[in-house]
């Protein structure tokens, strides 16, 4: 007998109790590393589900001796529960008071409490079996340890007829919440079972259910074990609230709701948004807060300003480490702009940045600038003098990399058109199949579609090619940003202090590789004009101009559309319909999870201080106060989910063509374009790891159209997140795995790559502001205008003062700063948090080692090409290599580093 209870308890305690007999062996086809005994007979690890063929992996042998010993000598015995808890690092007065109080009550019965809950039913109550309660040991001895994390223990009395826990509760009587990270249950004969909480739980007086935790173990909703079945689904119904009232900060709610609180009408008309999100204005869902309406706008929901945060649910906050880096460089942000805007607040005058001198400044020197702010200066308070002499380092702005190997690059024609390859915006170039290309917009309303483009600005300029040669020999490409700007040219151009241009510009790909601009064309709602390459000093500074115009059009698309749009606000729904519609045991939802981390937050904040009335993007970039409404006519025109995976985008934009030779059945028609060329890496290998993993859950298509879940998900993705363009037919249908990998193989590229390969590269290539102004203050004049004069005598003045003045600049580089960092706690493309126990599953653990390893050595192969001489877009003198894609990263600004989500 003492050999029995060895082999069931290893060293724990046993008591005798009753018995239910049972000798059947179970196996689940996921779980086919595992051995798993009945429940009856030995408490395993794993429950019954279909019943599959044993693979690979240690199996014990069971003597017919230890099986009579057990049927007749039923026990009890102890399992242990190790609980790991974060502890915060900094905490409030409030807090601070709580904990010493939780430390004290806690020895009085005011504690932290545990149940087990079985994967069995029992038969007696028709419930899932359940453990004795079990407090956490030493709360109160460990509350004054100072480690990040601490573990506590808490002990459980089973028997043999338990079975195999699958769920945790946990009742917090303490007055603070606290993160539970894991639960690791020990004692049970197939070794341990694990729980991934990473979750707040919070105070009962705060929310009296108990929290629950299921283990790593996946399971489609058809498999659910019956101990579980409730838990699974009242989860998800305390998960998607009721949609009435409005949210607590320790709420776990996810809903949906219209971009209702852009504007703040309660502080005037002017900061007055239209609602975003409707028939009107279609656009995305974001997540609900249920705040009250504004005072003068019951369809306008209130504002919530800096320093108080705004909801989320709170699972889906930064953690410390991010709040941390996140609050250091937005003080930077502060403290870069606090002298120029002081100085703004007092001088009558807009300062402009004299020369290109005052720029390096910046750089060099920091805020002190020598821009004949002697006088201003004095006026300031002694603190902001005492602040600007003792933070001289952090008000120094970081040299950008685009002016850190070859200070002039950002001059050249080549580098202007690199840039549209490999820069941050590399998702526009397009194919140009027809000459002169021809407007989309109602010419009712905007006039003649034709383009004032003719052969005669690029013949020169094609290798004596004529353009229908060079069109079909697929050597025109172009930039066209003509029909997103220019039905809102007039309103923009009304503003104070901005002036735009809806701008065409072609490029000719050299035999060499690369791009050069031969032709742009500048459109206004009343004229149409084209620049061609300079010929002579006067043209040489009017072909700059036009330049810097189209880079403003360009930072326009990409942060409005291109990033805002297609990488941050449209995978919002997904992400909460995911947590509404999906139990965390889902298999699909354990595949998501990494790449839904921080997006409802950095969303939020971008809500409160980014893409709000007077935010930043209202503030730097030219369209102003109808930003978001270009962003919002993108949406409607523009967007398809079914074009967001990479092949398709390259496809459809004629850069690329189906090649079933081709390593990825796709031939690049400008070979050497790095954003393409490491995208489709990074592509593939996802699509890899999703159809390994999607066809080991669903062998049948029957079990994809028969999850329901997994098409509740979908179902609300589309129709309730995405509800304005859920008509269109464009929409895949999920029924098979093929469009299962599809989706999946998208959203995770969204959110991964695409995402860093429109972020991570902003300050690098925009903190300097002449290579990328976000906002052009004049026109390009021409002779007949009365400000020629004062651009034909002093061009370089004239330029200067059509880009951002200093204020504006300095909050500009101070946001992309920010927007481009990396924090210390970033989880990359290939990494998990808890790579070996995320799910209890080991064969994807194992397929998901090999995804990693496989990023390992893309990025050895981004590394090996930029250093080949032969690709001269990532490659040559002072040109940049190209490693928005390369996977990994160390934290801060490093213009590389591909995390699994939207988390910046």
């Amino acid at each position: 007998m003492a050999g029995a209870k060895e082999l069931i308890m290893g060293s724990f305690m046993v008591e005798r109790t009753a018995f239910v007999p049972s000798t059947r062996l179970v196996f689940g086809p996921h779980l086919q590393n595992k051995l798993c005994f009945s429940p009856a007979l030995v408490s395993g690890c794993g429950s019954e589900r279909r019943v599959g063929s044993v693979g690979r992996g240690s199996v014990a042998a069971i003597s017919q001796d230890f099986v009579k010993v057990v049927s007749e000598k039923p026990v009890k015995f102890k399992v242990r529960a190790v609980v790991t808890v974060r502890k915060k690092n900094k905490e409030d007065l409030k807090e601070t008071i709580n904990k010493h109080l939780d430390a004290l009550t806690d020895k009085l019965g005011r504690n932290v409490v545990l149940e087990l809950v079985s994967t069995e039913i029992d038969p007696k109550t028709n419930a899932p079996k359940r453990s004795n309660e079990a407090v956490l040991k030493d709360w109160s001895k460990k509350s004054r340890i100072r480690a990040e994390r601490v573990t506590y223990t808490a002990e459980f009395v089973v028997d043999s007829s338990f079975g195999v826990p699958g769920a945790v509760t946990v009742t917090n009587k303490h007055q603070n919440e606290f993160f539970m990270e894991s639960i690791v249950v020990e004692g049970f004969a197939c070794g341990p079972v694990h729980f991934a909480c990473k979750s707040w739980v919070q105070s009962r007086k705060d929310h009296r259910r108990k929290r629950v935790f299921f283990s790593n173990m996946p399971y489609l909703p058809s498999e659910t074990p019956p101990g579980l079945k409730s838990l699974r689904e009242k989860e998800l119904l305390e998960l998607r609230g009721d949609g009435k009232g409005s949210r607590n900060l320790s709420d776990r709610i996810y809903d949906y709701a219209t971009y209702n609180d852009l504007g703040n009408p309660d502080k005037g008309i002017d900061l007055a948004r239209p609602t975003l999100g409707g028939k009107e204005i279609p656009y995305p869902r974001r997540c609900r807060t249920g705040r009250l309406p504004s005072d003068t706008d019951i369809k306008a929901e209130s504002r919530v300003e800096k320093p108080l945060p705004m909801y989320v649910p709170r699972d889906e906050a930064f953690e410390e480490t991010k709040q941390e880096t996140f609050a250091t460089w937005r003080l930077k942000g502060v403290l870069h702009n606090l002298i120029p805007s002081l100085i703004a607040s007092i001088s009558a005058e807009n300062h402009d940045f004299k020369g290109f001198a005052d720029i390096d400044s910046l750089y060099k020197e920091g805020l002190l600038l020598k821009f004949g702010f002697q006088d201003e200066i004095k006026k300031l308070p002694k603190i902001v003098s005492k602040i600007q002499e003792s933070s001289q380092g952090l008000l120094k702005y970081d040299t950008p990399k685009i002016v850190s190997k070859d200070k002039f690059a950002w001059i050249r024609d080549d580098e202007f058109a690199r840039q549209a390859l490999a820069g941050i915006n590399p998702v526009n170039i397009e194919r140009l199949e027809a000459f002169p290309p021809v407007s989309k917009l109602d010419p009712a309303v905007y006039g003649s579609p034709q383009s004032a483009l003719k052969d005669e600005h690029i013949l020169g300029n094609i290798n004596g090619m004529s353009v229908q040669q060079a069109i079909e020999e697929n050597k025109l490409f172009i930039l066209d940003y003509h029909d997103i700007y220019l039905p809102f040219i007039d309103r923009i151009n009304a503003l104070d202090g901005r002036k735009a241009y809806a701008t065409r510009t072609v490029y000719f790909l050299t035999s060499e590789g690369t791009l050069k601009p031969i032709a742009i064309e500048l459109s206004l709602p009343s004229s149409k004009r084209v620049l061609t390459p300079a010929v002579d000093a006067t043209s040489s500074w009017l072909w700059q101009l036009a330049k810097a115009h189209v880079c403003s059009n360009d930072a326009g698309v990409h942060q409005l559309v291109n990033h805002w749009l297609r990488t941050h606000a449209c995978i919002e729904p997904f992400i909460l319909a995911a947590h509404r519609q999906m139990s965390a045991m889902h298999p699909i939802f354990k595949l998501l999870d990494p790449h839904m981390r921080y997006t409802l937050e950095i969303n939020a904040l971008a809500r409160q201080v980014l893409i709000n009335a007077g935010g930043v993007i209202e503030s730097c970039f030219t369209p102003g106060q109808y930003c978001m409404e270009i962003s919002a006519a993108a949406y409607k025109d523009m967007w398809r989910f079914d074009l967001e995976g990479l092949p398709a985008d390259l496809i459809q934009r004629g850069v690329a063509v189906p090649d079933p030779t081709q390593p990825h059945g796709l031939k690049l028609l400008i070979e050497d374009y790095p954003y393409a060329k490491d995208g489709l890496l990074i592509w593939f290998a996802i699509e890899n790891w999703v159809k390994t993993y999607v066809q080991h859950y669903y062998p049948d298509a029957v079990l994809i159209r028969n999850d329901m879940e997994l098409q509740a998900w979908y179902h609300e993705s589309v129709n309730v997140g995405h509800a304005d363009l859920s008509h269109e037919s464009w929409w895949p249908e999920l029924n098979d795995a093929d469009s299962l990998v599809s989706v999946l193989t998208t959203l995770i590229w969204l959110a991964s790559a695409q995402h860093a390969a429109l972020n991570f590269g902003q300050y690098p290539y925009g903190g300097y502001i002449p290579n990328r102004p976000p906002l052009m203050r004049r026109l390009i004049p021409d002779e007949k205008d009365p400000e020629y004069s004062k651009f034909f005598d002093d061009p370089q003045r004239y330029f200067l003062s059509s880009l951002p003045s200093l204020l504006q600049s300095t909050k500009f580089m101070a946001v992309v700063d920010t927007l481009s960092t990396h924090s210390p706690d970033e989880e990359y493309l290939g990494e998990r948090s808890q790579p070996s126990t995320w799910t209890g599953d080991t064969e994807m653990v194992e397929a998901f080692y090999e995804f990693s390893a496989e990023m390992g050595s893309i990025e050895k192969e981004i590394d090996q090409r930029n250093s080949d001489p032969r690709m001269k877009n990532r490659c040559g003198a002072g040109v940049l290599p190209y490693e928005l894609l390369a996977p990994s990263s160390n934290p801060g600004v490093t213009c590389r580093g591909v995390p699994n989500s939207v988390s910046i």
